[in-house]
């Protein structure tokens, strides 16, 4: 577990101690979250003997990636569920996810809103064949002791006051609830625009998981910076300057919002002074090369490290 500190003037005057943990350092393919939400799915498909993983996400998802990268290392077959058209020639994370042995089908928006009815993943599996399912963003009962083993990895380092990390469909923060101490908090920075979904999503997950809910959180929804996948100038200024101080590179998805969020609340003195404060880097960095197609045009600048293409 690498632990990095960030010299930041606001948290210093405020005597907070402010950490980033490299969780995308933990797994060479498989980074941050994603792994850890897998592992028990991955288990869990292995003992009920299934040989296939189907999943759901859309043409640039984190988690699509991360699947079909867990099927190559693990042997099993995956097939992606994708959000939209299919479209040629396939996007950055489309085409590593193929190359890695996915295999992709498509649905248009209507109908992929029914991924979740009972009805519709029995004909769905008809035509593929049994396979092991796992939601989109992997967030489901089993993603949540995988991420709580993180807050137990942690607690053999430092002792700490606040968990920060990005929240997309919740299960990586509902994960971290589970492992927490009743005095610890965290904080869920929300990616999407419109994140009202979240808060039953997380709750409804720790009781599955755990027949509780937890009170011990904070989730911020207005840190979106114009919504899910949106370009924004702004948050594109803050990952070039948080890169020239601290030698990181976040994504324009979910941890460069989570950095701006925690560093505002930090000015605006959320976090108690004296507090250990530590922020989860889940990586995603994937993602930048599906950004810069879709945005590249709009700005001179990209980080250094990115894909070009």
């Amino acid at each position: 577990m690498i632990l990095e500190p960030l010299h930041e003037p606001e948290a210093a005057r405020r005597h907070i101690r402010l950490l980033l943990l490299r969780d995308d350092l933990a797994h060479p393919e498989l980074p941050g979250n994603k792994w850890r939400k897998l592992k028990y799915n991955l288990a869990e498909a292995r003992r009920l003997g299934h040989d296939t993983l189907l999943t759901f996400g859309g043409a640039f998802s984190n988690h699509i990636a991360a699947v079909a990268a867990a099927g190559r290392l693990t042997g099993l077959r995956t097939i992606g569920i994708i959000r939209g058209e299919e479209t040629q020639p396939l996007n950055p994370t489309l085409a590593r996810a193929a190359a890695d042995g996915m295999a992709l089908r498509y649905l248009d928006r209507e109908t992929y809103r029914r991924k979740q009815e009972p009805t519709f993943l029995a004909e769905l599996l008809r035509e593929t064949g049994p396979a092991y399912v796992i939601p989109e963003g992997g967030s489901n009962a089993l993603a949540l002791p995988g991420c709580a083993e993180l807050v137990m990895e942690l607690a053999t380092e430092i002792d700490f006051d606040y968990l920060c990390v990005a929240c997309g469909t919740g299960g990586t923060l509902a994960g971290l609830l589970t492992g927490l101490a009743p005095q610890q908090r965290a904080v869920g920075v929300a990616a999407l625009k419109n994140g009202s979904f979240l808060r039953p999503s997380i709750n409804a997950l720790t009781q599955a998981a755990t027949d509780r809910t937890f009170p011990n959180y904070d989730l911020r929804t207005d840190y979106h910076l114009g919504g899910y996948a949106h370009f924004s100038l702004e948050l594109l200024y803050f990952i070039q300057e948080f890169q020239a101080r601290h030698g990181v590179l976040l994504d324009p998805i979910y941890t460069g919002k989570l950095l701006f969020g925690v560093l505002d609340l930090v000015r605006q003195d959320y976090f108690a002074a004296g507090s250990t404060v530590v922020v989860v880097h889940t990586g995603g960095l994937q993602g930048w090369a599906g950004f810069r197609q879709r945005f590249g045009h709009r700005s001179a600048w990209w980080p250094e490290g990115i894909p070009s293409s």
